[in-house]
């Protein structure tokens, strides 16, 4: 008997370890543990600043690349499908023949000028295609542009009619005045371009006092106005982030 348990046992070692990894196995798995969080994709609306940047320095090629993988993403954005028309088709189709021309004052961007007379910011490439220019932000005061479309009239003061002599006021009690508001448009527009110009090389934080400074000297400006909200949305953006 005791050579027959002797005999036998090889096998049941062997037994036993095949056993045994099979359990070992079973406890390595874990069906219940969480899986990796997935990653969340990036929009066409996170990706258009950044189409636009690179189209303002000149980089055609990756902002072509990039626009095509927006379109591929979304067939139906417009604002994507536009700006990615406006890198290969014929300018003067895109914006007409007839134009008029412009000089450039301190601080004009193509995309202001774009917004300001073409009512889209994202024809500024399309403008500076028209114009031969390959990089936007290389735009100088006193440069000449062609501006497609039909020159504004400039409205012309009404004379002054002569005042009729009216009895001075009775004294009134002197009552502090409020500091007038200092407006210099010329001073705004250059703020804008170094505003513009910090918010594409990510300095937010410059880029959103610049802005705010030109709209303190230009307050009923629109364009700049925002210019200086889309900047606090992206610095209020990437400190969430953070």
């Amino acid at each position: 008997m005791s050579n027959e348990m002797h005999q036998d046992r090889p096998g049941w070692t062997w037994f036993s370890a095949a056993l045994l990894l099979a359990t070992l196995g079973a406890c390595g798995q874990n069906p219940a543990a969480p899986r990796p969080a997935m990653i969340q994709p990036i929009s066409n609306a996170q990706q258009m600043d950044d189409a636009v940047a690179l189209l303002d320095q000149g980089q055609e090629g990756k902002a072509r690349k990039l626009l095509k993988q927006m379109v591929k993403r979304d067939p139906d954005d417009a604002a994507a499908v536009r700006l990615l028309e406006s890198l290969s088709a014929d300018p003067k189709q895109l914006l007409g023949n007839k134009s008029f021309s412009y000089r450039v004052h301190p601080g004009d961007t193509m995309m202001g000028l774009s917004e300001r007379f073409l009512g889209d910011r994202l024809n500024f490439y399309a403008l500076a295609r028209y114009n031969d220019l390959s990089v936007p932000s290389s735009l100088k005061s006193g440069q000449a542009l062609q501006i497609p479309g039909t020159a504004p009239k400039m409205v012309p003061r009404a004379a002054e009619k002569p005042r009729a002599a009216v009895a001075s006021p009775p004294p009134t009690p002197s009552v502090p005045a409020r500091a007038p508001v200092i407006v210099d448009r010329e001073r705004a527009g250059a703020l804008r371009g170094e505003g513009l110009a910090a918010l594409h090389q990510g300095e937010l934080a410059q880029a959103v006092v610049l802005l705010h400074e030109a709209s303190t000297l230009d307050p009923g400006n629109a364009a700049i106005k925002r210019d200086l909200d889309r900047a606090i949305r992206i610095r209020r953006s990437v400190k969430a982030r953070q």
